[in-house]
């Protein structure tokens, strides 16, 4: 009987699309016709109602337990091959989709961003869900991951990614509301700031636009853009490679998607199969990536 089982087992295993399963973020275990089910959890947020349900599907179809990823993502293992239909139907009802794997843009990751934290420059999940509309699925030569971070603390490590994202605060002093009492100066990590006879200068060659000198003022002495600066190539993992930043700051979303746009185009346009994006800028050459971009960022 036990003999028969396996053999029926094998060639219903034979039948199956492991391919679209993976795609679908299903990954096969070492625990035969068991797989590990990737979540699309965008810029590392889920609401309650979300994660009732998660703990719902794990208990009923998994073994109980979820694994929370290295990039914010959550699996549940030991999902049966023919419970994945059930599965994917009972997570829905909770808001909950499927994440990817394999070769196409992967879930956006990000920190909490200015909404909630205090060093925040940008709105980070605001970003992240924008970009995952825009890209989330999409089929590449190889994977392609986005994270978007708030300031210069880089809680989310934005050089990682194939586009790192992270927020910015471009400043200029507003002589009539300052009181000169030396804060900004104070506070500034990159000494970009000097104050001589009662006028604030700001050394623009040094701010990395971190926005400490804006937080710490009394009077609200300063005009500001929300931006973002941007790096491309960066990877970690079987190699680690850190980003670089080729644009000057990016002051508009408008202005970021185009960048973004380029970058990933530039990517799908040159890439062989099997290669990560760090790895296609260095066989085409950085400058002519940064050609391109530099043609997308002027618009």
């Amino acid at each position: 009987m036990n003999s028969a089982w396996h053999g029926n087992e094998d060639i219903m295993a034979e039948k199956v699309d492991y391919g679209t399963l993976k795609k679908g973020g299903f990954m096969r275990q070492k625990q035969k016709n068991n797989f590990s089910l990737r979540l699309a959890v965008v810029g590392g947020t889920l609401t309650a109602e979300n994660l009732k349900k998660i703990a719902e599907v794990a208990e009923k179809y998994g073994d109980g337990h979820v694994h929370l990823t290295s990039r914010q993502g959550v699996e549940i293992p030991f999902i049966k091959l023919d419970d994945i239909d059930e599965v994917k139907e009972s997570l829905a009802e909770g808001g909950c989709k499927p994440g990817v794997c394999g070769p196409r843009v992967r879930t956006v990751t990000a920190c909490q961003g200015n909404q909630i934290c205090p060093s925040g420059n940008i709105d980070t999940y605001d970003i992240a869900l924008k970009l995952n509309e825009r890209y989330f699925g999409r089929e590449l030569p190889h994977k392609f991951k986005f994270g978007v971070t708030g300031c210069q603390n880089n809680c989310l490590k934005a050089e990682e990614n194939d586009v790192g994202i992270k927020g910015a605060t471009d400043v200029k002093w507003k002589e009539d509301a300052c009181i000169n009492c030396g804060l900004c100066e104070k506070v500034c990590r990159e000494h970009a700031i000097t104050i001589e006879d009662g006028k604030v200068n700001v050394d623009y060659d040094k701010c990395n636009y971190c926005g400490r000198c804006v937080k710490s003022c009394p009077t609200d002495a300063w005009d500001t853009t929300t931006a973002y600066l941007v790096s491309f190539g960066g990877t970690f993992g079987n190699s680690i490679a850190k980003g670089e930043y080729p644009l000057p700051l990016i002051t508009s979303e408008e202005q970021l998607f185009r960048v973004t746009d380029a970058a990933i185009q530039f990517f799908d346009d040159h890439a062989n199969p099997g290669e990560r994006f760090k790895f296609t800028i260095d066989r085409i050459g950085k400058e002519k990536l940064y050609e391109v971009l530099k043609e997308a960022y002027h618009g």
